[in-house]
């Protein structure tokens, strides 16, 4: 014969499931992001338009200005 009284969960493994469900849920919401971007991406690249943030807008060393004087 079985128990009647029903089994309690630890409250370290309703934390445990709890950071589990969490960190699903980022990872999905990342993905979202990643799969809007890449939409919005190809998007813009159909109607020609550069998208803020694209290739070159953040290593430009153009902008860059040095303090010491190059060496020849």
């Amino acid at each position: 014969m079985s128990s009647s009284t029903k089994k309690r969960q630890t409250m370290a493994k309703m934390t445990r499931e709890r950071e589990l469900r969490e960190k699903r849920v980022r990872k999905q919401e990342k993905k979202d992001e990643k799969k809007l971007a890449a939409a919005a991406a190809l998007i813009a690249e159909e109607a020609g338009v550069p998208l803020e943030g694209a290739e070159g807008a953040e290593g430009d060393e153009a902008d860059v200005v040095d303090d010491e004087p190059a060496s020849v």
